[in-house]
Parts: C-alpha cells; sequence; structure tokens
C-alpha cells in the first residue's frame, strides 16, 4: 500500500472513531438536558477550536480569504450552515420514527449524497468509470451493513424491554420521514463545504499553510456556519424552557469537561478526515468521507458496547451487530480499492 494513502486511511478511521464517540457525554449528564450539553458543548467547539485553529496554522488567514472570490467563501459558509440543519433534523427524525429505520435512512442517505452525488457533480464522467463502480457498490454494501447495524439496535432495545426516549414523541411517522431525508441530505453538506472550499484550501497553501493545516481556512467557516445553527438553537432551547439554571447545578464541573470532550473531538474527527482525505489524493473526499462514517458507526457501537449498553441483548441480536460489522468492514475494504481505481 502507498504509504500516503495508508496514513490517509488511518486517519480517516481515527477521524471516524471521535465522530463516534463525541456524543458520549451526552448520555452521562443526567443533571443537564440535552440543550445544556449540546449548547455548552457546540459553544466550546466554535471557540476553541475552528478559528484559534485557522489562525495559528494559517498565515496571514485574513488575507487569504480576500484572495480568494466571495461567492466561494459564502457558498463554503452556507454547506457549514446545511449540515447544522441536518444535525439538528437528525434528532428530531429519530424522535420521529425511532432509531432502528431513522440511523438506516439517514446513514444510507448521507452516504449517497456525500460521496457518490458529490462525485457526479464534481467529476461526472468518473462516475461511470470502474472506479465510480467500485464506489456506488462500496456504498450500497455500507448501507446493508447500515441496516443490520440498527436492527441491532432496534432489537437490543425489545430484548432490553426499554422503550427508548427516541420513540415516545408522536410525529406522524410520514413527518419524521421528512425528517430523514432532510437530515440525510443536509448533513453531506459537510463535505460538499470541503470540496467546494478547495480553491481557499490552495489560498492558503500559497500563502504558506502546511498541507495538513491548509484546510483549517476552509473548516473555520464550516464550523461556524453549523456550530452557530446547533449552538444557537439549544440556547434558545434553555431560554424556551428556562433551563439555563442547570449550568450551575451540582456536579456541573465534571459536565462542563464532558461538553469539552464533545466540542473537541467532533470538530477534531471531520479535521483529521480533512488531512487524511487530502493524503489520499484527488479523490480522496469521495472515499475518506465514507471510511469515516463507516469507522464512526463501528466506534460507536464499541463505545456502546464497552460502557454496558448491550449487556442483557440476546445472543441473536449481538450477532445481528456483528453481521452488520463484518458487512461495514467489507465495505471499508471496498472504498480502499474504489479509490485506488479512481486514481489510476
Amino acid at each position: 500500500m502507498d504509504f500516503a494513502l495508508g496514513i490517509g486511511i488511518l486517519l480517516a478511521i481515527v477521524g471516524g472513531a471521535l465522530e463516534g464517540v463525541f456524543s458520549l457525554p451526552l448520555t452521562r449528564t443526567p443533571r443537564w438536558r440535552w440543550e445544556n450539553i449540546w449548547g455548552i458543548g457546540l459553544l466550546m467547539a466554535l471557540v476553541i477550536v475552528p478559528w484559534p485553529l485557522a489562525f495559528l496554522t494559517v498565515p496571514n488567514l485574513l488575507d487569504v480569504y480576500s484572495n480568494v472570490e466571495t461567492r466561494i467563501i459564502l457558498i463554503t459558509f452556507l454547506f457549514g450552515i446545511g449540515w447544522g440543519l441536518g444535525s439538528l433534523f437528525w434528532s428530531k427524525a429519530i424522535a420521529a420514527i425511532g432509531m432502528a429505520l431513522g440511523v438506516s435512512l439517514m446513514m444510507g442517505l448521507i452516504n449517497v449524497f456525500g460521496s457518490p452525488l458529490l462525485l457526479a457533480i464534481t467529476k461526472p464522467g468518473k462516475l461511470i468509470e470502474p472506479g465510480g463502480f467500485a464506489l456506488m457498490i462500496a456504498v450500497a454494501i455500507t448501507i446493508a451493513g447500515v441496516i443490520l447495524c440498527a436492527m441491532a439496535g432496534r432489537a437490543k432495545e425489545r430484548d432490553l424491554h426499554a422503550e427508548s426516549d427516541a420513540t415516545k414523541a408522536g410525529a406522524p411517522f410520514l413527518v419524521g420521514l421528512m425528517f430523514c431525508i432532510l437530515s440525510g441530505i443536509l448533513s453531506a453538506s459537510v463535505n460538499f463545504g470541503f470540496v467546494f472550499g478547495k480553491p481557499i484550501a490552495e489560498a492558503a497553501s500559497q500563502a504558506g499553510a502546511s498541507d495538513i493545516a491548509k484546510s483549517n481556512a476552509v473548516w473555520a467557516l464550516v464550523f461556524t456556519g453549523s456550530f452557530l445553527v446547533n449552538s444557537g438553537y439549544a440556547f434558545f432551547v434553555m431560554f424556551k424552557k428556562k433551563t439555563f439554571h442547570l449550568l450551575v447545578s451540582e456536579g456541573s464541573v465534571s459536565y462542563l469537561l464532558g461538553a469539552l470532550f464533545l466540542g473537541l473531538a467532533l470538530p477534531g474527527g471531520i479535521i483529521l478526515y480533512g488531512i487524511g482525505s487530502n493524503r489520499m489524493g484527488e479523490y480522496g473526499p469521495y472515499v475518506a468521507f465514507p471510511m469515516m462514517l463507516v469507522s464512526s458507526i463501528l466506534f460507536g457501537n464499541l463505545a456502546g458496547a464497552m460502557t454496558g449498553e448491550w449487556k442483557g441483548a440476546s445472543a441473536r441480536t449481538k450477532n445481528t451487530m456483528l453481521a452488520g460489522v463484518l458487512v461495514l468492514a467489507i465495505a471499508f475494504v471496498m472504498f480502499g480499492v474504489a479509490n485506488k481505481l479512481l486514481g489510476s
């Protein structure tokens, strides 16, 4: 395996691992509501990560932006807003139709829109070449693996005789389906922002930024759009439900550390994906992105197993999850094949 390709795949895996576990604090802050941990966590992410990192690693950052078309800056920022809206619709979709069907639909759509569809838009001829076919096969395998994992998750809920909070809200099924479609499409915007923001990264490189750091100028815009939407909504909910006082309740210091972990892991995973994608060559964004998603699913389930979420589940349920993991592993290998064929 080419060394740069191997490093790129490794970074996509690590980035996916962070994306798979960043939400753990959401289940470890019982005295806080969702809006408290989500709002503070993403506020920390916005303040600590994108702009300080961009200013520290990209020389003359403001000049970099001034040398890029305003249209590119705006499009990149708007894709960040789209990603943020996708995150909000994700939670509403799960609340309306449940985890099993919701995750299957949304992860499938994110894979389709964030990889082969993006390739069809930017490099349409490649989609009908062997590499494009391999990419579509890998995405199809990924969707099959996601469905198996979702089935296992739903079966686990039945095994444990616990109705999840995700199934208690009474939103109509068709509304939930609409939320799924919107989330799947909009959540893929993070990769659109990365690809369409390439002129910004190139300008950063010309200004002296390293290959590792050049994409930080892109992520600063994408993260700002996403995190403003999410953190802003969470603070609105805190105001509406009058839950601000929970931020200073007993145990808040440890909860703030959890929010800090969330705020660092979420953008950190995306940044590592970007570096890995650049290492994988011209077609890295179309392959590394679904690789990161597969890794996030695998590590998310591993984290759930390590924290006891699967304790008490039946052998059949665990075997279904194992089958899903194996299918996702096959998909991961197939993405590597697709990247090789696309670049040949």
